[in-house]
């Protein structure tokens, strides 16, 4: 069984961190290096960027701030939002970032999976699926960060974004992010069928049980915001927790 990660998100608009709920009500919390540097040093297995505001404000993007946190950091990170184009996609790699994360866009064209896969390898394209649970039991992809409606399946998307060439999903509960009441663990359990690349869980995490439960339902790496941010849980405490459950870990303690 492979090394199960840990992943810190760090919401990015207008160049500092921020952290809501349900995507709303954002608030500032840092400087990204900064961050990047003390979860790096608390044994975070890598780090996601979601730049959240990059595909709403196009023309305002500010991207020092990866090359800046590039030349801090010894582990991988994935760097999405506003990811519209194969040459921003290798711009950002270039820049420094393990992968790149795309959303809007890829609803917009699904061919840009292929074509960021085709340059870059699969390995270094994660798509990003923010999921919103539907009346009739299932779940509907939104883009723009949360916020638009895409009239996708979610369970569809993931099997058409995998065979387009996405190496990894970063599957986000609208409905449970920023909320701590737990994963969406059906959400996760039914895209686990339906693919066979590693799934980020997002969206949700609260308690040490939350990150188990996650993993459990089929997720390879569990990814959280708050409970990092102010200080709930520290990166060693779910990670000894996940070693207590049976579940391999990179130990950094």
């Amino acid at each position: 069984m492979r090394e199960k990660r840990v992943i810190p998100c760090l919401d990015i608009k207008d160049g500092l961190v921020v952290k809501g709920k349900r995507f709303q009500n954002l608030k500032p919390l840092g400087d990204p290096v900064r961050l990047a540097i003390k979860y790096m040093n608390e044994g975070a297995d890598e780090l996601v960027f979601l730049d959240i505001s990059a595909s709403c404000e196009k023309g305002k993007r500010n991207e020092n701030w990866i090359k800046e946190v590039a030349d801090k950091l010894s582990i991988p990170f994935i760097v999405g939002g506003g990811v519209d184009s194969v040459e921003r996609a290798s711009c950002i790699v270039a820049l420094g970032a393990s992968k790149i994360s795309i959303n809007t866009k890829a609803l917009d064209d699904p061919n840009i999976i292929k074509k960021c896969a085709l340059l870059l390898g699969s390995r270094a394209v994660v798509l990003a699926i923010d999921a919103k649970a539907t009346k009739q039991g299932t779940w509907e992809v939104y883009a723009k960060g949360g916020t638009l409606p895409a009239g996708k399946d979610v369970i569809e998307w993931a099997k058409e974004g995998c065979n387009l060439g996405a190496g990894e999903i970063l599957l986000t509960s609208i409905d449970r992010d920023g909320t701590d009441s737990g994963y969406d663990l059906k959400l996760i359990e039914a895209v686990r069928e339906a693919v066979d690349v590693p799934i980020i869980a997002s969206g949700g995490a609260g308690s040490l049980t939350h990150f188990i439960e996650a993993l459990k339902a089929g997720a390879d790496a569990v990814l959280a915001a708050s409970v990092f941010h102010l200080g709930i849980y520290s990166i060693t405490q779910v990670k000894k927790a996940l070693e207590k459950e049976g579940f391999p870990v990179r130990k950094t303690w």
